[in-house]
């Protein structure tokens, strides 16, 4: 599923082209998504400037004059800017038309994704109990520390709850608790706060390589040009058990926390 730098990457990628422009109105050839898409989404939507296009965790918002349309998407869904004639493809389920001939396309095989109107983006249950952005102030580690505290959970689960951050999907988890140094497996409260310190600065700084490089290269995921991500070739440990460390030369261990696969160093990470 596409994580938290994909969906910064498609938000660079479409914000330039639609940011102040007036939608037209909107096709709905398939609303069946894992979320209903509203029936009246062309009559909410027409007339009404965009202001702002935005994230939130794994969410997309595009920000209206009079409410916001709130995109994921899911497991295989993607977005492209197009003109309004361009041929339809299986599987474009949503076109948002803008003026100037412009349509933003959701495409999506598996349907997994969502194309929502909100009235209160602010209140809304998918977004009213998120935790700080990883790359915001709120999100530091005198936070975690706290947050973390008399907790047995695993450090891995505990990282990738969006109550207490948001957009820290399985494959950036591994890769930061590797350059952290941490022990997935280690529970939450058991970490002093210098060692939630560099957490917090690996977790920015894979998250930041993420979104510079495009992306991490998942089957399904395409970028808003229609080219894969890449940050696969940067992955220190997920998708890489047995494969020697690259800190130490020791074999990669596997594990399941939480019914994800997690990779860890034994020697590196404690």
């Amino acid at each position: 599923m596409p994580e938290l730098p994909e969906v910064e990457v498609t938000r660079l990628g479409i914000a330039p082209h639609l940011r102040g422009r007036r939608l037209e109105g909107a096709v709905v050839r398939d609303g069946r998504l894992r979320l209903p898409v509203n029936d009246d989404l062309a009559v909410r939507v027409s007339g009404q400037r965009l202001l702002n296009l935005r994230r939130r965790g794994k969410y997309l918002l595009l920000d209206l004059e009079r409410g916001t349309i709130l995109i994921h998407l899911g497991m295989s869904g993607h977005l492209r800017v197009l003109p309004q004639s361009a041929p339809v493809q299986k599987h474009d389920h949503v076109d948002l038309l803008f003026a100037d001939d412009l349509c933003l396309r959701f495409h999506d095989p598996r349907r997994f994704g969502a194309v929502l109107w909100l009235a209160d983006a602010d209140r809304h249950p998918l977004l009213q109990h998120l935790g700080p952005e990883p790359l915001g102030d709120a999100f530091g580690a005198e936070y975690l520390y706290q947050r973390g505290r008399n907790r047995q959970i695993p450090v891995k689960s505990f990282l990738m709850d969006a109550h207490i951050v948001v957009g820290v999907g399985n494959i950036y988890a591994n890769e930061s608790l590797f350059a952290a140094g941490i022990d997935p497996r280690r529970p939450a409260g058991r970490i002093a706060l210098s060692r939630y310190m560099k957490l917090v600065q690996a977790v920015r700084a894979v998250l930041e390589a993420a979104i510079a490089q495009g992306g991490t290269t998942l089957r399904d995921f395409t970028r808003p040009d229609g080219g894969n991500g890449y940050f696969r070739l940067s992955l220190a440990v997920y998708g890489r058990e047995g494969e020697p460390c690259t800190h130490c030369g020791a074999p990669l261990q596997g594990v399941r926390i939480g019914g994800r696969a997690t990779i860890y160093c034994s020697r590196c990470q404690r």
